[in-house]
């Protein structure tokens, strides 16, 4: 058993049953890549669309352990699929072009509809999966996302993707970091410390990530949110520096069936603490909802 196997287990992850990618079988610009996916625990499936990565390719390392731990309190109860983005998206994508990927991997690979839960930017392509192939989203859960990002989101991404392409790891980093406060000492401190970290958030400049952050700038779903008729449950910090609070109030005001959970205090929140666990669980569990 390798240091990583016994590190995962350690840590109370289930093992991975499955993982591969898997190739969009339409012939629609730029979809020529594959999706890599990872499958764990057991149960009815869930669909997960994890945040911003530094590659689209399978997770490995310490990657791995950082996105099994994200995902490991809905292993308890659910099959999670794990799903990243296309490989070799290239530029000009769209994030409605991300979410046809997501749509196809669906309709041939899962039991439409399925309940989808999309962390950050993860996020923002699922709010589109819903709107534009709402056939395929029973219900739907939304952290740490809304309709668009704010303009300190934006700034701050497209202060990383320039960077990574400048091969300018340590501002790409430190400009990565800083949204992800809640207050502006915390949003300083983060940032030093994407400083100090250098290419460990960042990457080294993969052309995929920096695509996906140019989409993501890009996008305002706004006008598409009136088409989710899947049951959605938003949960989010009311101090995230990637989307405020009146984004997150807008978006879920805009959705037609849709419970919001403001976290007093919090800023970018990830999937995995009881904070966000414990509301999207509770959701996902009640048949009521379709």
């Amino acid at each position: 058993m390798s240091r990583l196997t016994r590190l995962r287990t350690a840590l109370g992850f289930p093992p991975i049953h499955d993982q591969g990618r898997w190739q969009p079988v339409t012939s629609g610009t730029g979809s020529t890549g594959t999706l890599p996916y990872l499958v764990s625990g057991s149960g009815e499936p869930l669909l997960y669309l994890p945040g911003l990565t530094t590659t689209h390719r399978l997770p490995t390392g310490t990657d791995r352990v950082f996105q099994l731990s994200q995902v490991a309190p809905y292993t308890r109860e659910r099959e999670v699929w794990w799903v990243n983005r296309r490989t070799g998206i290239g530029d000009g994508v769209t994030l409605s072009g991300l979410a046809r990927d997501y749509a196809e991997f669906v309709a041939h690979r899962l039991d439409p509809p399925v309940d989808v839960l999309g962390l950050s930017t993860g996020g923002s392509v699922a709010l589109w999966l819903a709107a534009e192939h709402p056939d395929l989203v029973r219900r739907l859960v939304i952290v740490s996302a809304a309709h668009r990002l704010s303009p300190l989101g934006r700034a701050a991404q497209r202060v990383t993707a320039e960077s990574t392409r400048c091969g300018k790891t340590r501002i790409s980093s430190c400009a990565m970091f800083v949204p992800l406060g809640a207050t502006p000492r915390s949003r300083t401190l983060l940032g030093a410390l994407g400083f100090v970290l250098g290419s460990v958030p960042s990457g080294r400049g993969d052309d995929d990530m920096v695509a996906t952050l140019e989409a993501e700038d890009a996008a305002d779903v706004e006008g598409r949110l009136g088409d989710i008729t899947a049951p959605t449950l938003l949960v989010a910090g009311d101090h995230d520096g990637y989307f405020d609070r009146s984004q997150y109030e807008h978006t879920a005001a805009t959705i037609p069936d849709c419970e919001l959970v403001l976290l007093p205090g919090k800023g970018h929140l990830p999937t995995h603490t009881p904070a966000v666990s414990a509301p999207v669980l509770e959701f996902l569990a009640d048949r009521h909802r379709r």
